[in-house]
């Protein structure tokens, strides 16, 4: 999963750069301000760092940055479960416009800041030039520790917060006894004046259907009486007292008896007087409906009185407690759970209980992890303490201790280092035996050992050699080499003799340019090998120009550039699972 390709276009002062990366150690030197960490922040950039305007070169709308890296089937896995395309390589894409807003995309598709810092997890380790800083700071080197030990301690922390928020129910339940008994009798009290209507689901639609029946029974008895006489009888005589007319049933039979008789004649009449016969049954069927419905049904004020009743005490109800009478049901189950609720948080035995169950699970994971602990910090201290031997602390030695604290979300413990400087020292706490300078060596002592750990392709290191030089120096630079041999190491260095252990060289250096008679600086890349090389690290040895002694020195270096053997190791621990985002902050 290494870095293989990276571009920038109007990146602060790089107007265009394309820039391929190779397996190995690659030294990125250059004059100061020349640009070198320019290169890692568009790269952090890539990989879902914050943008700000201030990345923009002066005078463009906006600047672009894109990375490519090797991919894996784990990364493979990842994409398909965020919805993205899974190609041969892994395109991480970034722009930032002059009002600072970035868009992201991940193989094309758009993607979000978060999303490209969940992949960085598993593409680049970043060790800053100030890691040495962190050393000194508690939750880093606990951080650091439980990294080593492929500790995750997530669990831990989520139990934690269940049994602080145990014990808070508890001690609010406590303070508030007397408040939440007022609360419990007013609540019983409404339930209690609810439950005497015990009003059903439903039934207040049901209430007003009713009662408008019941209010316009005489309307529906005449209105019934009145359509069955339509269907059965005549409407009234005419001149001399014959039948003036019949009902709608006799009528539709007399005209499906007048289209029955002429079928044999009219084909086209036969559907007809079958539709009349239809309807003559039909209307039969209405009428004997009718009928029925007649004889069940007469007005009755007394049913109407007690509906009445009902409905006023629903309505009286919801006036007094301000709600709609179709919400009362809602209403009281809602206070019944209120209610219920009230009932579990004045149950002090119950929360006391809770308290005990949260702490007890708790502290049986922080038992866990600190054994894992206790397991891992004497592997770890003899790993680094091997790699001080080589970086101008020999005869000196790291020790980690675990200190028991109150319990937190960490844990029972803190993690302390301490370090003696020399053969024979006691060691104490770094911050008040270390110089800047041991602390930067103890830094890179501890970003070596544990890179060796981590799942990520890319390792870089920013200027992490600061404050050393001479032998220490070189043996920096065989150090990244050695990481180079199984991983792609990117070092920003000041240092002749790290830069002539790298397997490949880039310089960086500014150009000032004229457009128009305005003046602009960019930074620009180039790979230098063979007698270009050569100059290069004579300039870092301080000839500008450099001097046939210091292109003879630089030859010399460059020469035996190749690391002896590897230096003795410490035991290596168990694999451990891959870093996390916290875990490479701790160690930068």
């Amino acid at each position: 999963m290494a870095l293989r390709h990276l571009s920038l276009r109007d990146f602060v002062i790089v107007e265009q750069l394309e820039l391929d990366w190779q397996d190995g150690f690659t030294a990125l030197t250059g004059e100061t301000g020349a640009g070198k960490s320019i290169l890692l922040d568009a790269l952090q950039l890539a990989l879902g760092a914050r943008a700000d305007a201030i990345a923009v070169r002066e005078g463009a709308p906006r600047c672009e940055v894109a990375a490519e890296f090797d991919t894996s089937a784990h990364l493979g896995a990842w994409l398909d479960d965020n919805g993205f395309t899974a190609d041969a390589t892994l395109l991480l894409r970034r722009t930032v416009d002059a009002g600072g807003k970035s868009r992201a995309w991940i193989n094309g598709s758009p993607a979000t800041a978060a999303q490209l810092r969940e992949l960085a997890e598993a593409l680049v380790d970043i060790h800053g030039q100030h890691a040495w800083q962190s050393l000194t700071r508690p939750a880093a080197t606990r951080a650091l520790l439980d990294a080593y030990a492929a500790l995750d301690t997530a669990p831990l922390a989520r139990l934690w917060n269940a049994w602080r928020a145990a014990a808070r129910q508890l001690d609010e339940a406590q303070a508030a006894q007397h408040t939440l008994a007022q609360e419990r009798e007013r609540l019983q009290w409404q339930i209690g004046e609810v439950e005497k209507l015990a009003p059903a689901e439903d039934e207040w639609p049901e209430l007003n259907q009713r009662h408008e029946r019941l209010a316009h029974a005489q309307a529906l008895i005449d209105a019934a009486r009145q359509a069955a006489s339509a269907l059965e009888e005549g409407h009234g005589r005419g001149r001399g007292g014959e039948h003036g007319g019949m009902g709608a049933i006799a009528a539709l039979e007399q005209a499906q008896a007048a289209l029955q008789a002429q079928c044999g004649i009219e084909p086209q009449f036969a559907p007809l007087a079958d539709m009349l016969d239809a309807c003559v049954a039909q209307a039969r069927d209405a009428a004997h409906s009718l009928h029925a419905w007649l004889r069940r049904t007469e007005p009755d004020p007394q049913a109407l009185a007690q509906l009445d009743e009902r409905m006023a005490q629903w309505l009286s109800l919801a006036r007094r407690y301000r709600r709609l009478p179709e919400e009362l049901p809602a209403t009281l189950a809602g206070w019944r759970a209120e209610l219920a609720r009230l009932d579990s948080a004045t149950d002090l035995t119950r929360l006391h209980a809770s308290v005990a169950e949260a702490e007890a699970a708790y502290r049986a994971e922080a038992r866990r992890v600190s054994q894992a602990r206790r397991a891992a910090a004497p592997r770890l201290a003899q790993a680094v303490t091997g790699a001080m031997q080589h970086l101008g602390m020999a005869g000196g030695r790291f020790a980690i201790e675990l200190p028991a604290s109150e319990p937190a979300a960490h844990g029972l413990e803190g993690v302390a280092f301490f370090v003696a400087g020399h053969a024979g020292a006691t060691p104490r706490a770094l911050e008040k035996v270390a110089s800047g300078g041991e602390l930067s060596r103890l830094a890179l002592a501890i970003a070596v050992t544990t890179s060796r750990l981590g799942a990520t392709g890319t390792l870089v290191f920013d200027e992490v050699d600061a404050g050393v030089g001479g032998a220490v120096a070189a043996t920096v630079g065989q150090l990244l080499r050695q990481l180079g041999t199984d991983r792609q190491v990117l070092c920003v260095t000041h240092l002749p003799q790290v830069a002539a252990c790298a397997d490949h060289h880039l310089v960086v250096h500014k150009q000032s340019q004229a457009h128009g008679g305005a003046a602009s600086t960019t930074s620009r890349v180039r790979p230098v090998t063979g007698e270009a090389r050569v100059t290069e690290v004579a300039r870092m040895l301080g000839g500008d120009p450099p001097s046939p002694a210091t292109l003879a020195h630089a030859r010399e270096m460059l020469a035996g550039g190749t690391p002896p053997a590897a230096p003795p190791e410490a035991p290596a621990p168990p694999p451990p699972a891959p870093a996390t985002a916290k875990t490479r902050k701790a160690r930068s």
